[in-house]
């Protein structure tokens, strides 16, 4: 399994529209092959700054399977004009024992 983990910076006065449009974009992403779960979090100190966390299967199920589909497009258009700056977005994987 990989986590990919996105600190997002909404514009400020845009949250609570992020938060509405997300319910909408959360659908898309969770009807992914490879998909597992995810969750959205917001900051208690910076309240426009949000981390998004979505279990995959495989990092190619991220970066292939899902941001090569015209359902990705769908995504961008909901989701990518509230982010300032655009989010960088990393995998993260279990430690072996």
């Amino acid at each position: 399994m990989v986590l990919e983990v996105a600190i997002l910076n909404i514009k400020p006065g845009k949250e609570r529209e992020f938060e509405r449009t997300f319910r909408k974009a959360e659908i898309i992403i969770s009807s992914m092959a490879g998909y597992i779960s995810h969750e959205l979090k917001r900051c208690v100190e910076s309240r426009s700054k949000y981390i998004l966390l979505v279990n995959w299967r495989t990092i190619e199920d991220h970066e292939i399977g899902f941001r090569k589909l015209a359902q990705y497009q769908e995504w961008k258009n909901l989701l990518h004009h509230f982010y300032d700056p655009f989010p960088i977005v990393e995998h993260f994987e279990a430690l072996d024992d």
